[in-house]
């Protein structure tokens, strides 16, 4: 492809995104990876190329673009090399009008920055959220140790215990001690709140909203493989994914419980009074993964905020029945805003006088309320917030 007609295809690829964030279509990955899936003289440096055009662009615009066009041409704004490629040659897009719509830039669509900006992150912290995620892994304590695992590449010692940090697409998963179960893909706030739970060996734990289960694994490798873990989701085809992750990783002790939503109490109501600890990895915005899924800032409402943020009371009201005396709960969103984090915790501590804020010691992030936020601009991490309380 010439670089002409590379440009042309991420056109045509973002207005497909675009299409997609506007109707809650399949995510920017899938759509690309299908684009090229039908379009086979397209060779890997070619793909890369495109890839990078349209993560670029889908970056350089706040709210969601008119077209793949106009979020193109906010790129080419600030790089006269690009622009100079819109010669409307063969497969080439047509040369710049001047007076055609260009993308707006920011953060984010306008009410989404403004709530970011009222939670304290604005300016530079605000623009960090956009920026390209390194690739962090977590060391398997199950069968490996960081300080003695032999790894094709060096990887930078994070904060977390067993963290190494690599370049972005860095090729962990061909690698030998990732088919072994050694390493884990896990970014280093993940794994930093994963100790925030303190699992020890032969409690019981529940993972709530365990997902594919990465912090599931986390945790039965701070156990030991002794004790009870459950991983629990109400996404059939996510949990499948567990199993085989588990037996990978020599995670011994997971149990897996399906969850119909909205009736989640009658899966788990043999386990009501039985946890140690519950970890609530909740659903919400993802507002502290835009750096891996940057269109995501296109696809939010503020009624769906709202809905989650009802989902997040439900799950943390679900949990205190689950606690033994002396449990604890350790609520966790992948979110930077204070209606997921702060706000939703302090009114969760309202509503259940017997559960006492636990402090918490992470060794990064600043104090956000009853919590903790970690930040890629302070920390170097996605988003989050952690806050942890007990049952008197």
């Amino acid at each position: 492809m010439t670089p002409q007609a590379r440009v042309q295809a991420a056109i045509e690829i973002l207005d497909e995104v675009i299409t997609a964030a506007r109707r809650q279509g399949a995510p920017a990955d899938r759509i690309i990876t299908e684009w090229f899936r039908t379009r086979r003289f397209a060779g890997s440096k070619d793909r890369r190329a495109v890839r990078e055009l349209v993560y670029g662009a889908i970056r350089a615009c706040g709210p969601v673009p008119a077209s793949g066009r106009a979020a193109m041409l906010r790129v080419a704004q600030g790089d006269e090399a690009l622009a100079a490629l819109f010669d409307g040659g063969r497969h080439a897009p047509a040369p710049i009008d001047p007076s055609e719509e260009v993308a707006q830039g920011g953060v984010a669509p306008d009410w989404l920055a403004q709530r970011l900006a009222a939670g304290g992150v604005g300016g530079a912290d605000a623009l960090s959220l956009l920026d390209r995620a390194p690739l962090d892994v977590r060391v398997n304590a199950l069968k490996a140790d960081r300080a003695s695992l032999a790894l094709p590449e060096t990887g930078e010692a994070l904060l977390a215990p067993q963290g190494l940090r690599f370049p972005a697409n860095t090729p962990v998963e061909g690698w030998d001690a990732y088919a072994q179960g050694q390493i884990e893909v896990q970014d280093g706030g993940s794994q930093l709140v994963c100790g925030a739970v303190k699992a020890q060996p032969g409690e019981t734990v529940i993972d709530l909203c365990a997902g594919a289960g990465g912090k599931t694994l986390a945790l039965a490798a701070a156990m030991g493989n002794r004790g009870r873990l459950i991983a629990c989701d109400v996404d059939r085809a996510r949990l499948s994914r567990l199993a085989p992750r588990a037996q990978r990783a020599g995670a011994l002790i997971a149990e897996t419980i399906l969850m119909n939503p909205n009736r989640e109490a009658e899966a788990l109501a043999p386990l009501m009074g039985q946890a140690d600890a519950v970890l609530i990895d909740a659903p919400c915005s993802g507002t502290g993964t835009w750096r891996r899924n940057p269109e995501a800032r296109w696809r939010l409402t503020e009624a769906e905020l709202g809905r989650i943020a009802g989902i997040q009371s439900r799950l943390l009201d679900l949990a205190v029945g689950l606690l033994k005396p002396g449990g604890r709960i350790v609520f966790v969103t992948c979110s930077l805003l204070d209606e997921e984090g702060a706000d939703q915790f302090a009114a969760f501590l309202t509503r259940h006088p017997a559960m006492v804020q636990m402090p918490l010691d992470l060794g990064a992030g600043e104090v956000r309320g009853a919590g903790i936020r970690l930040s890629p601009a302070h920390d170097g991490t996605d988003g989050f917030f952690v806050a942890s309380a007990r049952l008197l």
